[in-house]
Formats: structure tokens, C-alpha cells, sequence
């Protein structure tokens, strides 16, 4: 049964650790995830944004897919499926109404006004429905469903406002991250990053968790951060695993050859769970 994020990542407040996020781009990847978190019996959030959605078939065909492994695999860990950079009103409108438990409106391109309101009509529509959402605010840079942006760094006064005038579950403040690979070393602001958590009681989620040291994942975690993505780093686990399949092999089943990234995900997957949930 799918859940919405609000509980689990309370808890996760609560309990000083993050509640890991995976984006999903095909069955193959949502089923990967899914048995190793079980295996785990950790919570999870599969992430799907617009370009993925589209590549799947759409909002509802991701949402009956998930459901039905969720059925199938006899999965009972807490799951939460999960918009990533919904793009829109209608975007998340589309979702929530396919069966999504949770929806991120990312509205951070626009002034902050407008980013309230646009976040404001959504958490009406998605807390009606029993859905949290999660917004942003300042513009976490990097590329994203090949749409390349920079960076520009939250500031405490407007986490605030957003916060107070919107009713947000959770909030994604730029501070540092990007989207796909650091060109150089990341540059995270902490001290920015604690102080918002020291003055909000919601969760605080960190994008763009690819590339960043476990030394800087774990000081992030230690200044309020309870959710973090991770969707480059699957792929490249992914991509080196079947590269070296194909090479190796004259095959052309498409379960064999996506399938021969498998154990790279579940890995990958162990290794970040057991990072940000403080595991080792």
C-alpha cells in the first residue's frame, strides 16, 4: 500500500537520519528498488519526474505499475510515490489524481510570490486528498530531464514566508547542490542549511545527492536534512554494469541485458540507505 511522506519523514526528523529518494525510469529499476528496501525493511520514496513520467506512459500508467508490484512483490515497508520537480498546478493536479501519494511543485524559478501562490493552490488540492507536498525555494542548478539551470542559494526569511503562507510538508532549500555530476567539489552551506531547520518544524530535503562525499551527506543529515534524491548515481552503477554485459556478450534479450544492471542498483541502493539512515 502506497503512503504519503509526511509520517516517515517526521520520523526521520525525529530520529536524526534521511529517508533515501530514487528516481524510477523503468519497471525493472522500481522492482530493483523495491525488493532491496524490503530486504531492508526501510522505508522508501520513488521519485518520477515529467520526462520519466512521459517515457513510462504516463502518471497513471507509473502509478498502476508500482501499485501492482507493490501486490505482486508482497511488499510491506512504508512506500511513497513521489512527483519530482512537478513543473505546474496541472502537472501535480494530473498526479494526485493518478494515484500519487505525494507531489513536489517546484515553483522556484518564479518570484517569490508567485512561487507561494502557485505552492498554495497545490498543497490545497494535494491536503484534500491526503497528499504532501514538497516545494522549493532558491534554484538548485545542474541538468534535469535535459534542462540545464544554475544555482541560486535559499534564504531564511523566504524559507519562512514559503512555509507560513503555503503549508508545505516539506522543503527543498538550494544551498549548494546540483542537479547530475559536480563539476569540481560541491559546496554545501551548512551553517544556512541548520539555521532553516533550526527554525522550521518540517522536513528539509537535499537534490542533487550524486557526487556529494559521505563526509558532507553526513553534516548535512547532522543540520536538518531528512530526505535525499538520488537518480545520476543509478545510472551510472547502471550504465557501467550492462556496458560490460553487452561487451562480453552476444545477447539481445532486453530482460537479459537490463536485467545485468541489476545487482548494481540493489548495491547502490544498500549503500545509500545504510548512509543516510545511519545504518553502518
Amino acid at each position: 500500500m502506497l503512503v504519503n511522506s509526511k509520517e516517515m519523514l517526521l520520523e526521520a526528523k525525529r530520529g536524526h537520519y534521511a529517508v533515501p529518494h530514487f528516481n524510477i525510469n523503468n519497471l525493472e529499476w522500481t522492482k530493483y528498488i523495491l525488493e532491496e528496501m524490503q530486504e531492508m525493511g526501510k522505508p522508501v520514496i520513488l521519485g518520477v519526474s515529467e520526462g520519466a513520467s512521459k517515457y513510462m506512459g504516463g502518471w497513471n500508467a507509473v502509478s498502476s505499475m508500482v501499485q501492482g508490484l507493490l501486490k505482486d512483490l508482497k511488499i510491506t515497508i512504508p512506500v511513497c510515490l513521489h512527483v519530482d520537480h512537478g513543473s505546474s498546478f496541472e502537472t501535480c493536479q494530473q498526479a494526485i489524481d493518478a494515484g500519487f501519494t505525494s507531489v513536489m511543485i517546484d515553483a522556484s524559478r518564479h518570484p517569490l510570490e508567485e512561487n507561494i501562490a502557485i505552492t498554495k493552490q497545490v498543497v490545497d488540492y494535494a491536503h484534500a486528498k491526503g497528499v504532501t507536498v514538497e516545494a522549493e525555494i532558491g534554484h538548485i542548478g545542474g541538468t534535469e530531464d535535459n534542462i540545464t539551470s544554475s544555482a541560486t542559494n535559499a534564504r531564511l526569511d523566504e524559507c519562512l514566508e514559503l512555509v507560513q503562507k503555503t503549508g508545505i510538508d516539506s522543503l527543498a532549500p538550494a544551498l549548494g547542490s546540483v542537479h547530475g555530476l559536480y563539476k569540481g567539489e560541491p559546496n554545501l552551506d551548512f551553517q544556512t542549511m541548520k539555521e532553516i531547520s533550526e527554525h522550521l518544524e518540517i522536513p528539509l530535503v537535499l537534490h542533487g545527492g550524486t557526487g556529494i562525499p559521505d563526509f558532507q551527506i553526513k553534516e548535512a543529515i547532522s543540520c536538518g536534512i531528512n530526505k535525499i534524491n538520488i537518480n545520476t548515481e543509478l545510472q551510472i552503477a547502471w550504465h557501467q554494469c550492462v556496458k560490460e554485459f553487452v561487451e562480453k556478450n552476444d545477447a539481445y534479450d532486453p530482460r537479459k541485458v537490463i536485467g545485468s544492471g541489476e545487482k548494481a542498483i540493489k548495491d547502490k541502493v544498500k549503500e545509500k540507505t545504510t548512509l543516510f539512515m545511519n545504518l553502518s
